[in-house]
């Protein structure tokens, strides 16, 4: 049981009752599943009741090292007696290490820390318009693709192509252009004069794992660099390892002018980032701010995990194991019939349906120890920690076996 402090002192609280007391206070905006967890360590975590299950959702692609990680909580721990936060008007010794870890580890130039991925593409499109106002004549659209998925904050939810995040938000902020995703003939169609950049996820992860051919972010740098225009990859999910390259862009053999990260980069803590090339740099003094984006705490944190995953070479291992956990998945899929398919790349997976059965799956799993996202209706999401094992993906594959069995029943 996990317990709560009132006036009457300390009382053991149920599940059942922490969630009742989310209904009292807090806003009714995300759907959860009914687990209150209380702790975690590795890829294991522990409900108020001591319930263990298998983590493969890993705080949505963020816990990349799994919970608890000691070189995170070491960090963590060691700079939160030192020094946490002094605002960007005064240089911080975790936030130029971070800065230059993330510059010497990639193909971009300069960077700048936010909060979170929406706050990290939020700087980037501001990036591409103050481009497109300097390079090109006043262009400020910026083109995104249909089942795309980049933030909640209002510019974010208008660059999204996903109509059910716009309507109650409408009317959208102006500048943003949607069009197939995977089709490079529809980003060339939709290039105007208007045009600043393109904005993509190497993988669309929200939108249900969907890969590109091989052959497309290739051909959209090169229709990019003939038209002048800033190729823009939103790595918030696929970046630090996920693909089983280190950023995603590795994956698919190209460079970007810009890109948007958060979720791994911090390994549990709120951080995120944007970075671009010089040539495109094109914010000055004044432009863009964060009052807490880059603070000692949360750079110190990100620095030790990312410098974990490149030393201990992470993404290796997530290529590995996103081959075994696609091998038990496939075993899966020949046994019963309705599930449609499995796809992924790295440990960014998901298991499609032939009828809207997610949510009872993952219902079922819930039941059976396993933690799973059911990021469409017809499909099922895998994202577990990169350092996971063989020991971790059997067990997690024979639970979700044992709910398939229970839901097709």
């Amino acid at each position: 049981m996990s317990t709560q402090r009132g006036n009457g002192g300390t009382q053991e609280m149920t599940s059942s009752q922490w969630i009742d007391m989310e209904k009292q206070y807090y806003m009714f905006t995300v759907r959860r599943q009914p687990v209150v967890l209380a702790r975690g360590e590795g890829t294991k975590v522990w409900d108020v009741e001591g319930k263990e299950y298998l983590d493969f959702c890993a705080g949505w692609a963020v816990d990349n090292l799994g919970h608890s990680h000691p070189a995170i909580t070491e960090a963590i721990t060691r700079q939160a007696s030192t020094l946490m936060q002094t605002s960007n008007q005064f240089y911080t010794l975790p936030q130029l290490q971070l800065a230059q870890l993330l510059v010497e580890n990639s193909a971009l130039d300069k960077v700048f820390l936010s909060n979170s991925g929406a706050e990290a593409l939020e700087g980037v499109s501001k990036l591409a318009r103050k481009y497109g106002k300097k390079n090109r004549d006043g262009a400020y659209e910026v083109i995104t693709a249909f089942n795309s998925f980049h933030g909640r904050t209002m510019s974010m939810v208008a660059a999204t192509g996903q109509p059910h995040y716009q309507e109650p938000f409408q009317p959208l902020t102006p500048g943003f252009v949607h069009v197939d995703y995977n089709n490079v003939e529809a980003i060339m169609e939709a290039t105007t004069d208007r045009t600043a950049a393109v904005l993509l996820e190497p993988v669309q992860g929200e939108g249900g794992v969907i890969i590109p051919s091989p052959d497309y972010l290739p051909r959209v740098r090169e229709w990019c660099d003939s038209q002048g225009l800033l190729l823009l990859l939103d790595e918030v999910q696929t970046g630090f390892g996920r693909l089983g390259t280190l950023f995603g862009y590795e994956s698919f053999g190209i460079e970007p002018d810009g890109m948007a990260l958060a979720k791994g980069l911090g390994g549990g803590v709120p951080i995120g980032a944007f970075m671009s090339k010089d040539q495109c740099m094109a914010l000055e003094p004044g432009d863009h701010g964060s009052t807490f984006g880059g603070n000692a705490l949360t750079c110190a944190a990100a620095y030790a995990s990312t410098s974990y995953i490149i030393d201990n070479d992470v993404s290796a291992n997530a290529r590995r194991m996103g081959e075994y956990l696609r091998d038990g998945l496939e075993g899966l899929k020949s046994r019963y019939s309705f599930i449609a398919d499995v796809r992924g790349l790295g440990l960014l997976m998901a298991m499609e349906f032939d009828d809207n059965i997610s949510g009872k799956v993952v219902a079922q799993c819930n039941e059976e120890g396993l933690l799973l996202n059911p990021v469409k209706p017809n499909a099922i999401r895998f994202m577990p920690p990169l350092n996971i094992t063989p020991a971790e993906i059997d067990p997690a594959v024979e639970r979700l076996e044992a709910a398939l069995k229970a839901v097709s029943a």
